[in-house]
């Protein structure tokens, strides 16, 4: 029996199709490595969002490469956003060469196209497949278990075309899956133990656009919604990452009327400067997220917020960045990623080379935020302490002895300690909140 061990880099959609090619491969009959170097081949799931993600998966397949003089027989897979962006130029670019490369939408063919390899008598020719895949939505479905929260692909690919970003080249247009076939994994999950569903898309707020019509006012995603939201056994709904464009007054009606719909919203706001957005091709100003973001707290007023945030993007000057910290102040992001503008190869932004902010403005500008969010993320916490929070426990916490992990319906990690020989997994509880940190919640059972 085979062994593959699976690395993956990036979002949580690349999770999510790591745990869907593991199912398959295990219905294969091959069996799961816990390491690298208990494999007899390795799968990495890339990300191409950032320049330092490929940096770190290409040096990945590198180290991957001189293992295997050790194990001739070894193989090497390069799987994702990563694949598909550079494709068969990854042949030449790792030393010692790769034996798989295969693009975001071919993932499903993953078992056998190992099989194949494997069933060669020496390595010969490496398989490339980066084609688009009729139908290979439906067949990222598969779950290792069914744990407490699972994550559902509902929709892959992105028609907005912002300048920064490589996702509509590595994802491709947007594509979305059936309702019936989502409402169904998700049925399946619940009658597993399930209770939280998290639906994922690159755009998950574009769901259905092209495939179903709007049903009184009501968008095919917030229809979705509703489906899932009425599932036996399914008890929180979550989603990510919308658009700031989707949010309409269907969604957000939505949040007062579903209560199984967590209060939690990742709304990307990228930039608080609407020269700035225009520039990233960002079809929304500061005026109109902020309007958006009153009403959800006007619709549920115990909402949290989490964003992304690019800082140094090409031309970005010192009165943009401090338009975007201003913002920051206003909306007091309890938890934010924060990253540098990364060039990136093929998008309109990458040819702005006269408009680049220096590496040290960006570091300062990157360090101003993490340490607002960290105040912000801290106050909040600290608010709660006193409080009961209902947690829905997940696994043990990965460090202490008897020390579990769960969250509550803001998103928000909270640790516990129970008796010895206890397993709380997929539970529901109330705990009494007694201290904080930016990070964490700490709390005791009822």
């Amino acid at each position: 029996m085979k062994r593959v061990y699976i690395k993956t880099y990036g979002c949580q959609m690349n999770e999510r199709d790591s745990e869907a090619v593991a199912a398959m491969l295990l219905r294969r009959g091959f069996a799961l490595a816990p390491d690298e170097f208990s494999a007899d081949a390795v799968l990495l799931n890339t990300c191409s969002v950032r320049e330092l993600a490929e940096s770190k998966a290409v040096g990945k397949a590198g180290h991957l490469c001189r293992l295997r003089k050790k194990s001739p027989d070894f193989l090497i897979g390069i799987m994702g956003c990563m694949a598909q962006n550079r494709g068969d130029a990854l042949l030449t670019q790792v030393r010692g060469g790769v034996d798989l490369v295969v693009g975001t939408q071919q993932a499903h063919r993953i078992p056998e196209f190992l099989e194949e390899l494997f069933a060669r008598p020496n390595r010969g020719a490496p398989i490339l497949a980066l084609d688009a895949a009729e139908g290979s939505q439906e067949e990222i479905k598969d779950h290792l278990r069914c744990r407490p929260s699972a994550f559902i692909s509902i929709q892959q690919g992105c028609d907005m075309r912002c300048s920064y970003c490589i996702v509509p080249k590595t994802r491709g247009r947007e594509r979305s899956r059936s309702l019936a076939g989502i409402v169904a994994e998700a049925t399946k999950l619940a009658e597993g133990g399930t209770k939280e569903i998290t639906l994922l898309g690159q755009i998950v707020t574009s769901y259905g656009r092209n495939l179903y019509p709007k049903i009184g006012d009501k968008s095919p995603f917030v229809q979705l919604v509703e489906a899932v939201h009425d599932i036996e056994g399914i008890e929180r709904v979550r989603f990510t990452s919308p658009h700031p464009h989707g949010f309409g007054p269907d969604l957000i009606d939505a949040f007062a009327r579903l209560p199984k719909l967590c209060p939690f919203v990742h709304l990307p706001l990228q930039s608080g400067s609407n020269r700035v957005l225009k520039a990233m091709k960002r079809p929304y100003t500061r005026e109109r997220y902020l309007e958006i973001v009153n009403a959800l707290r006007a619709a549920r007023p115990d909402i949290s917020f989490c964003t992304d945030i690019i800082v140094g993007f090409p031309g970005e000057t010192q009165e943009d960045f401090e338009q975007t910290a201003e913002l920051f102040d206003t909306v007091k992001f309890e938890m934010a990623y924060i990253f540098k503008y990364s060039p990136r190869a093929g998008t309109p932004a990458a040819e702005l080379t006269q408009a680049l902010i220096p590496d040290e403005v960006m570091q300062q500008r990157n360090q101003i935020l993490l340490e607002k969010l960290e105040r912000y993320s801290l106050t909040a916490n600290e608010k709660l302490v006193g409080t009961t929070q209902r947690i829905l426990v997940e696994a043990p916490a990965r460090k202490g002895q008897n020390i579990w992990m769960g969250f509550n319906p803001q998103h928000r990690k909270v640790l516990f300690e129970t008796p010895p020989n206890t397993h709380p997994e997929g539970q529901l509880l109330n705990l009494k909140i007694e201290r904080a940190s930016a990070a964490t919640l700490f709390g005791v059972m009822e």
